[in-house]
């Protein structure tokens, strides 16, 4: 069903519900949200404290080993409904979206469809992925050797404001089906999507006390659960994943972090450079910008650049923004004052050093408190702040370049390497792509075609972050891993009678032997034979 109304709100006995699942002390304070579109009251939530965290953990602990112990078969079969829930509910959740975020509707759809395939994937391959594997053992015949996969316990999830639904609980999603517990934390701006997101998954029958939610401060409650759990999963800002890394570290805990980007584009001159002009418009302003893996920064080939610059200025012109639940916006609003500010000063500083804008260049406060223009900038220099710094926001710069050498070099020339994208012919651009210092490379795509190939992993180099989600690394990382070795026949040691020097000749003689093993091909490929499960 289309919505049509730019008036719905939560209300309050909804908002009261939601706020009932977060794991907290009876009385405690409780905190307003509003909506980026227009200020109005959305709910409240409980601000947590440390205790309530200590809470979440030990019940979450307790829960935990009941579940490890259940069959892989009924935890997919978990997220297979979560699936068809987040299908079937995504009216409900596109307005609840849109209400806490500001976005526009076609981007909180990119959440539902997002976190229902992933869901899917993990549902498909996470028993394939944690499947106990037979590796080469030390002495061929005589010593057997499995790895297997064991969950950490509890892991700690701490989600951003920018997708609040599917980054609230897609992570999660892996870490459960490897027979873990969660504890999340989500951003102080949009705690009742995650508490939406996190509400199907009971509906899908998980078990209750497997997942908690604790609402408040991040510096209050991030350090309490870095202090408590045994892996952290965390999106955000790179100067709080520094932050979190030196926590974590301290006690010797895994973590994965994807971090901030200041992604960059590259439009050859033997690219389709109308639909390059015209699929950059979704890289660069998809969520208003408010994307770890949005485009930044354009270089564009000398022989084209004015006809890319022309074209894509048009589209951007050319789009339509607009508060309310409708799906007639190509894009909504910032998510809060701190964000529009960052823009403004990004913008702003940049003329005032001379840059021109080609399109957007303003704040307009005519739709809503929090809505800026998609913007885009030509004449970039290197003592602007947005040359270099993260904008997250609608806001990208265009520069000339002389060849594609220079574009790569300067694409490169960053801090971050999260994402980037390239317009050329597919073969020539899939070549250049593996020149890019970047976790994920498009060719003749903005983000999309990367983030939505589950099956690979997904993160950043550099500054952009540690781990990766998506793919088997995605659900692996989420284990400990043990070798079990049995040794048959007689021991790796000299047999009784036969002195060191004469060992030590033989174990020498054995390995220039086995130098001419041949290895087993699927052994190679899979990194493993699979164990047949015991049934």
């Amino acid at each position: 069903m289309t919505t049509t109304s730019s008036a719905r709100s939560l209300g309050a006995d909804r908002a009261a519900e939601l706020a009932a699942l977060v794991t907290a002390a009876a009385h405690r304070e409780r905190r307003a949200n509003h909506c980026p579109f227009d200020g109005s009251l959305i709910g409240e939530v409980p601000v947590c404290t440390a205790d309530d965290v200590a809470a979440a953990v030990a019940r979450a602990r307790t829960a935990q080993r009941a579940w490890a112990a259940r069959p892989m078969r009924e935890r997919t079969a978990v997220a297979r409904r979560y699936h068809d829930l987040v299908l079937e509910r995504q009216d409900g959740l596109l307005d609840l979206i849109q209400l806490e975020s500001g976005k526009s509707r076609a981007s909180a759809h990119e959440e539902v469809s997002d976190l229902a395939a992933t869901a899917m994937y993990y549902a498909r391959t996470a028993a394939i992925h944690l499947r106990s594997r037979w590796r080469e053992g030390a002495v061929p015949l005589l010593t057997t050797t499995v790895v297997h996969h064991h969950p950490k316990g509890v892991v700690g999830v701490i989600s951003p404001w920018n997708y609040p639904l599917t980054l609230a609980t897609s992570d999660a999603v892996a870490a459960l089906l490897a027979g873990n517990a969660v504890v999340l934390k989500p951003d102080r701006q949009t705690p009742f999507t995650a508490l939406a997101a996190v509400e199907l998954l009971f509906q899908a029958g998980l078990p209750r006390d497997l997942f908690h939610v604790v609402t408040g401060e991040g510096p209050v409650l991030g350090p309490s659960l870095i202090g408590a759990v045994d892996f952290l999963m965390f999106t955000g800002s790179t100067a709080t994943g520094r932050i979190i890394a030196e926590q974590c570290g301290r006690r010797l805990i895994g973590f994965s972090a994807e971090l901030g980007g200041k992604n960059p584009m590259v439009v050859l001159a033997d690219a389709d450079v109308e639909a390059a002009a015209r699929h950059a418009v979704h890289a660069c302003f998809s969520n208003s910008g408010q994307l770890c893996i949005s485009i930044e920064r354009i270089y564009v080939e000398d022989a084209v650049y004015d006809q890319f610059a022309s074209a894509f200025a048009a589209h951007v012109r050319a789009m339509k923004l607009a508060p309310g639940l409708t799906w007639d916006a190509d894009m909504g609003s910032m998510v809060s004052e701190a964000q529009l500010e960052v823009v403004g000063r990004h913008v702003g500083d940049a003329v005032a050093k001379g840059a021109r804008v080609l399109a957007g260049g303003r704040a307009r406060p005519d739709l809503g408190p929090l809505f800026f223009e998609p913007t885009a900038l030509e004449g970039v220099t290197d003592e602007m702040e947005v040359a270099h710094a993260e904008t997250f926001g609608p806001v990208v710069s265009l520069y000339r370049v002389r060849d594609e050498a220079e574009a790569i070099a300067r694409a490169n020339d960053s801090e971050y390497g999260l994402n980037a994208a390239i317009w050329s012919t597919p073969r020539h651009g899939s070549e250049l792509a593996r020149r890019l210092a970047v976790g994920t490379a498009n060719v003749n795509e903005g983000f999309a075609a990367a983030w939505g190939s589950f099956d690979a992993p997904m993160g950043g180099w550099k500054a952009s972050g540690v781990g990766r989600r998506h793919g088997r690394e995605g659900i692996v990382k989420y284990t400990e891993t043990q070798t079990v070795a049995v040794q048959r026949v007689m021991p790796i040691r000299a047999p009784h009678g036969v002195d060191a020097e004469r060992w030590a000749d033989l174990m020498s003689l054995g390995l220039k032997v086995l130098r001419y093993r041949p290895r087993n091909a699927l052994l190679k490929a899979t990194g493993g034979l699979p164990v047949r499960e015991r049934r």
